[in-house]
């Protein structure tokens, strides 16, 4: 589906007042059932509403806003099941950072989601270095509700310098379902990566990733590290490079980079796992320049495919590579005429 690129409103005040201002209210009547005899309170609400997370109930919960019997009830006090519960609660802002109008390249959008293709040098959550012009600030400029979800509905996260599709969830429940599913494996994410050397065939990664005992901003395999599994195929080869599709079982961070880097094909341009830039002997000068110049890792989030939280329908959605990695293939598709 072709992206539309939007622009934010200019937003006077930060998100967490606007959201503040327009607070959305949840209100539910239910009785427990007789399964839950025995479970905490805060288990036994999560079954019985489960397009909201745990950590939503507990804090509606902890707030007072949830009346069983006519009485607030602790979390962590046991049930007998039969319970009447009833909640009327207000959702709290989650962030307090600011709005901002910068334009976002929507490839789909509906009341409960949705679909960026983000650029490529745009950091997704604000952090040390990075306090502003995020994608979660650009969010807040376009939907400031957002500002009543977890990291403004951000349901997974790209790095800095990769570029393509994200899934930002705009309710709650859409929230829950999302994180739900992106947990147990149901969302599909399929990269485009451009490497350095020629691959013979396509294969699967299942090295465990950890942090980099030495240099933190670094992952590396490690044996106690946390179990990640990349599946990727061979979809074009060149006389130096191959470039391939990749896809993930897990979400470790930096994953696709460093089990890449790991079995000797580190992807181009990558500034932590590639080493120094290596331009194959004999290259022509055009592709000499280009591999040069590359300002990042050559790796895009090309595909994404997931059931819709509310319509139950399969969606997937493609974005097309973007220029710089075009005009990288376009060199090495003419070295090879």
């Amino acid at each position: 589906m072709a992206s539309r690129r939007l622009s934010a409103p200019s937003i006077a005040n930060p998100a967490l007042a606007t959201a503040q201002a327009a607070a959305e209210f949840r209100s539910h009547a239910l009785r427990l059932p007789a399964q839950a005899t025995g479970l905490r309170f805060d288990q036994a609400l999560a079954r019985a509403l489960p397009q909201y997370s745990r950590a939503l109930l507990k804090a509606w919960i902890e707030s007072g806003a949830v009346q069983v019997d006519g009485r607030p009830l602790r979390a962590k006090d046991k049930v007998l099941g039969g319970e009447q519960v009833r909640i009327e609660a207000q959702l709290a802002a989650h962030t307090a950072a600011a709005a901002e109008a910068i334009a976002l390249a929507v490839a789909f959008q509906d009341p409960s989601l949705f679909i960026i293709n983000k650029p490529p040098g745009l950091v997704v959550h604000p952090g040390a270095g990075n306090p502003r012009h995020t994608l979660q600030n650009a969010l807040l400029g376009l939907d400031p509700q957002l500002a009543l979800l977890p990291r403004a509905g951000l349901v997974h996260r790209l790095d800095k310098d990769t570029s393509g599709l994200l899934v930002v969830a705009r309710t709650p429940e859409a929230h829950a379902a999302l994180t739900a599913a992106m947990a147990s494996r149901r969302i599909g994410r399929e990269y485009l990566a451009l490497c350095t050397g020629v691959m013979t065939a396509g294969g699967t990664v299942t090295e465990p990733i950890g942090r980099h005992r030495s240099q933190r901003t670094r992952m590396a395999v490690r044996a106690d590290g946390r179990p990640a599994v990349t599946r990727y195929r061979i979809a074009k080869r060149f006389r130096a490079h191959t470039l391939v599709r990749v896809e993930l079982e897990t979400g470790r961070t930096h994953q696709i980079r460093v089990h890449l880097a790991h079995i000797g094909f580190p992807v181009v341009g990558d500034p932590l796992y590639a080493g120094r830039r290596r331009v194959p002997a004999g290259c022509t000068p055009a592709l000499s320049a280009e591999l040069q110049a590359f300002p990042r890792q050559a790796l895009h989030a090309a595909r994404l495919r997931l059931t819709h939280p509310v319509t139950g329908r399969e969606l997937t959605w493609e974005a097309p590579l973007p220029e710089d990695i075009q005009r990288l293939l376009a060199a090495l598709e003419a070295e090879g005429s």
